[in-house]
């Protein structure tokens, strides 16, 4: 046996667990945190959308910091456009092209040029000489920088550097067609372009890239970026207001701020450390709480798996929506948490849960308090509507009034935050009606989670005692006295469920399916008789074995109709272990001095283990019993159920399930007073005398 602790704390509540359960709990913990933080995004303070000349839909907002105020990009683009019109490009000036290109062309016709006078030797160096003066590029270069006209370019000739406008520099083929546009040379251009003057035209200015570079870097750098500062605690905008072009402004310098800081790798890990502690703070609780007050939900995985699971994918899903900047956390159905936890557990735990995610969700949001009482409000109000789920059109009723909740409770908020109704976000309440919309689909959700988890809901117990269903068509059919029976046994145990608050339509349906295995046998069973009894032709051991088999047979029908396995527990329990007494008590009567098998004479059990089973046994041996009574007085009623129930009690029937006696107390007299009424005694009608 594990050793079992005892945690005392100070409003002297108790837990019982073991190492085991411990260690469990904490384990659940530690991966539910890790997977809701590990989704969490870190920079929640960046969280918002702005659009120019929309309203302000988050609260009022002041600078929690210093912050420069940015230029917009137009702006930035309008100056740096102005200053590029100062820019002046470097280029170096080599002296040396000059006086080697002219003495190439005076080595090159020192015998003088055919057709024209000597004198023209000089002519055409002096010529070059002052092309040569003005400065000449590369085709590529002169291309890149003359597109202005009035752009300056600054020569550098040692440590000198002239500014010179672009249109008195030329280019190789520009200094080339300046030569003939001299009269002199332009006569005798024929004899000239022969001699390929352009072989002696070579770029003289060549870009200096360095320092070309610095000098736009220092013009780029000179541009200030900022137009102002915000200071701390300066607002900024309130709630309701309209974003104007000013305000559009300081509200993306604030934006980038945040992303400049949270790029800090201390930053982030102070951001994380509080994620997880306050993750971990709201799980612990939830925790707990169902350590303290549903601790055995602990015994039952399927209800822990499906809480937890629908925390943390919620959580993750607005986490995801949150960081990505998709639509607006509004139209996630929130709802559907406490909706599901209140359909397959109870009311309690549903809201607990439902505050817990929501917590941890409003974590990540730029208005935790307004998200925060909505959907609480939403949640209460789910909880509320399905106090009892009896049919589908109370989860349409529940989406419909839920989402006037949400809508109502965002408007007082609009209402208290905002002096202008024209002030108020239309959005956000096209989000919650999305969100409503979403609502419907809880129904065929909740099929979906009765099949993952294993749970069973009121509307699928409904849609099962369904006399339409195939089972109770055939046993209806086939075995109406058993049929009758298990109606009667059905309403029995519902009115019981009602009186001890236990869940009455669960036992209904169980009853209705309890005896289905006598279909296999109908004649076998006195209900179903009409004056020839098999038995009598019969060992008493075969017969007990044949009554016996109802259980069994019940458990191949159910199993072969695919019936959830909380039904199959009715079948199962519904006799416990205890015996087939008439044939048991005939056998020992006929063979007193013969020892007999118990076990041929014993249903298979187990015995109840819930309530509700506990219930159906009760009410269907006294329903089945109250058949054979002589007489139907108030006296012989209640004998028979003090009887047959103190029986129950007495052979241990009721020791695995969590019934008490005060509940046992209330099933008797509501058996009694049922019973009085089905059974009550008729007037006679008198006949007309003639």
């Amino acid at each position: 046996m594990q050793q079992k602790y005892t945690v005392m704390n100070n409003f002297n509540l108790k837990i019982d667990i073991t190492w085991r359960d411990f260690l469990i709990r904490v384990g659940l913990i530690i991966v539910t945190v890790a997977i809701i933080t590990w989704f969490l995004p870190s920079d929640t303070n960046n969280s918002f959308k702005v659009e120019k000349g929309k309203p302000w839909t988050y609260a009022d907002l002041r600078a929690p910091f210093d912050f420069p105020i940015l230029k917009t990009d137009e702006a930035v683009k309008e100056e740096r456009d102005s200053l590029l019109q100062q820019y002046e490009p470097y280029f170096n000036l080599n002296k040396t092209t000059e006086a080697t290109q002219i003495r190439q062309f005076a080595k090159d016709y020192n015998q003088g040029i055919p057709g024209i006078s000597n004198d023209y030797i000089s002519i055409i160096a002096n010529r070059l000489h002052t092309i040569y003066q003005h400065g000449i590029m590369s085709t590529t270069d002169y291309a890149a920088v003359n597109k202005d006209t009035t752009k300056m370019i600054r020569i550098v000739s040692g440590k000198t550097a002239v500014s010179v406008k672009i249109n008195r520099i030329y280019s190789t083929v520009s200094a080339y067609e300046q030569l003939f546009l001299d009269p002199e040379l332009d006569s005798h251009r024929e004899i000239l372009q022969k001699c390929n003057l352009n072989d002696y035209i070579a770029p003289n200015l060549s870009y200096d890239k360095e320092r070309s570079e610095a000098s736009l870097s220092d013009l780029n750098n000179s541009i200030p970026l900022a137009s102002g500062i915000a200071q701390r605690g300066q607002k900024i905008i309130d709630r309701g207001d309209i974003v104007d072009s000013k305000t559009y402004n300081i509200l993306m310098s604030y934006q980038k701020e945040m992303e400049r800081r949270n790029k800090n790798d201390q930053q982030i890990s102070v951001t994380i450390m509080g994620q997880i502690l306050y993750v971990t703070i709201l799980v612990v609780c939830l925790t707990v709480f169902l350590s303290l007050f549903r601790k055995d939900y602990f015994e039952k995985i399927r209800s822990i798996a499906m809480l937890y699971s629908l925390v943390i994918l919620f959580t993750v899903i607005s986490s995801l929506m949150v960081a990505h900047n998709i639509l607006h956390v509004y139209i996630i159905p929130f709802v559907m948490v406490p909706i599901f936890i209140r359909v397959f557990m109870d009311s309690r735990t549903a809201f607990m849960a439902h505050m817990v995610m929501i917590l941890i969700c409003a974590c990540a949001l730029q208005r935790p308090l307004e998200f925060v009482a909505v959907e609480a409000v939403a949640g209460i109000v789910a909880i509320f509507a399905l106090r009892e789920l009896s049919s589908r059109s109370q989860l349409f009723w529940t989406a419909v009034l839920v989402t006037i909740a949400a809508s109502l409770t965002n408007l007082a908020l609009d209402w208290i935050q905002n002096d202008n109704i024209s002030k108020i976000n239309i959005s956000e309440y096209n989000y919650l009606l999305v969100n409503g919309i979403f609502l419907f689909c809880s129904y065929p959700l909740l099929y979906l989670i009765e099949k993952a988890f294993g749970f069973i809901s009121n509307i699928t117990l409904i849609e099962l005692s369904d006399m339409n269903k195939e089972l109770l068509r055939k046993m209806s059919e086939v075995a109406p006295g058993t049929f009758q029976h298990s109606i009667q046994v059905g309403n029995l145990a519902a009115e019981i469920a009602n009186k001890i608050g236990a869940k009455s339509q669960l036992v209904r349906t169980g009853a209705y399916y309890h005896d289905i295995g006598k279909i296999q046998n109908p004649i076998y069973f006195t209900e179903n008789q009409s004056g020839v009894n098999p038995h009598e032709s019969m060992t008493f051991v075969d017969s007990a074995q044949m009554i016996i088999s109802h259980v069994t047979e019940g458990l191949k029908l159910a199993e072969k109709y695919n019936l959830p396995d909380v039904i199959k527990d009715f079948i199962a329990t519904h006799h416990g272990i205890g015996k087939a007494k008439y044939f048991y008590v005939k056998q020992k009567n006929a063979f007193p001095d013969e020892a007999v098998d118990d076990l041929l004479f014993t249903y298979p059990g187990p015995n109840p283990f819930t309530k509700e089973q506990a219930i159906l046994m009760m009410a269907d041996s006294v329903e089945a019993a109250s058949r054979s009574l002589p007489d139907y007085t108030e006296k012989s009623i209640r004998e028979l159920v003090n009887r047959l129930i103190d029986a129950q009690v007495a052979e241990g029937y009721f020791k695995e399930c969590p019934i008490t006696f005060r509940d046992i107390a209330y099933a008797k007299t509501v058996l009694i007073e049922k019973l009085k009424t089905i059974y009550h005694t008729r007037i006679s009608y008198p006949e007309l005398k003639k």
